[in-house]
């Protein structure tokens, strides 16, 4: 296993935070104080540097989620852009969320959110989570907003993609909101489930591959070792058959995917119908020869389950581990 994985206790849907690195001057602070600011956390190659604890909190991915929920800190949440799917919250992060305004949630085929600048600038945050195509770090920059990606969708991604960074990422998130002993507790709980959930490594391992198919016909993804993906099929005790691909996301042609024969394909979606994920793929020419398919074998799962590294890492292991895993 390229990380040694640790362990984790409470659900997926309320913990951790990554770090892509950070700095600040003191601790948590009292109620009302100025606290630890101004702190500084870098995130994709830029100092992002926050004055006070953020109270108008834009989201425009949903990755983000699962920490602020472990960190109480999701009221500070103004409006929020893009799918967020129900399957991934508990009831009461399903509750706050339901209390935040939705911008929009028009997303492209490939899962990609669709929302104009103006709209968002026009609610005057003071962090923004997520960065997309038309609302770069660079814009917001030059109206004073500060952003936050998550490190493995930057551009340079993540070298060797873990659990480690679900952890980091958490201590970022508790710093940034000057919730550092939240943050703690909370990894110490993902941290033993993840050795809870964690193939033994004594029952027989099986291939696999995590695609993400274009649903309607188009390109067909897959997720090598720079991808979450890799750890999340290694601590499920399946074989990643990209495993030689240092890439996160790459096209594979239907004539690799066969060549490879995964017995396992876990397929990526952002929403929609499962069947027709399942279905883009069953429909490839020539993918009945695949052991996978042959055997039914195919297993739809949301894409925040398994990329980026977050909490619902945790809950999506635990459901290839309940499927395929060793401990199946």
């Amino acid at each position: 296993m390229r990380r040694a994985l640790i362990a984790l206790t409470a659900s997926a849907s309320v913990l951790a935070l990554s770090s892509c690195g950070l700095s600040s001057d003191g601790g948590r602070s009292a109620e009302g104080g100025s606290g630890p600011y101004p702190v500084t956390v870098e995130n994709c190659g830029a100092d992002v540097t926050l004055d006070a604890a953020p109270e108008k909190v834009v989201l425009l991915k949903s990755a983000a989620v699962p920490y602020l929920s472990a960190l109480g800190v999701l009221d500070r949440v103004s409006a929020r852009a893009g799918e967020y799917p129900r399957d991934y919250y508990d009831d009461a992060t399903w509750a706050a969320l339901e209390k935040i305004p939705a911008l929009t949630g028009k997303t492209d085929t490939s899962g990609h959110l669709l929302v104009s600048k103006e709209v968002v600038i026009g609610k005057e945050p003071d962090l923004v989570l997520g960065e997309i195509d038309n609302l770069s770090r660079a814009t917001l920059d030059q109206v004073g907003i500060p952003l936050i990606e998550e490190p493995a969708m930057c551009p340079e991604g993540l070298d060797d993609p873990g659990f480690d960074d679900v952890y980091a990422q958490m201590e970022t998130y508790g710093k940034v909101f000057d919730r550092t002993d939240e943050a703690a507790a909370a990894n110490a709980a993902l941290k033993e489930r993840v050795a809870e959930l964690s193939a033994d490594g004594t029952g027989e391992r099986r291939t696999a591959a995590v695609l993400y198919p274009t649903v309607g016909g188009g390109v067909t993804y897959a997720y090598g070792t720079r991808s979450m993906a890799h750890p999340i099929l290694e601590a499920a005790g399946l074989d990643n058959v990209f495993a030689d691909t240092d890439e996160r996301v790459f096209e594979v042609t239907p004539e690799e995917l066969i060549g490879r024969d995964p017995d396992v394909l876990i397929l990526l979606h952002s929403a929609g119908d499962p069947a027709q994920v399942a279905e883009a793929i069953t429909r490839l020419p020539g993918a009945r020869s695949m052991a996978a398919v042959r055997d039914d074998n195919l297993m739809p799962l949301l894409f925040n389950y398994v990329e980026p590294p977050t909490p619902l890492a945790l809950d999506g292991l635990a459901k290839i581990q309940e499927r395929f895993g060793e401990k199946s």
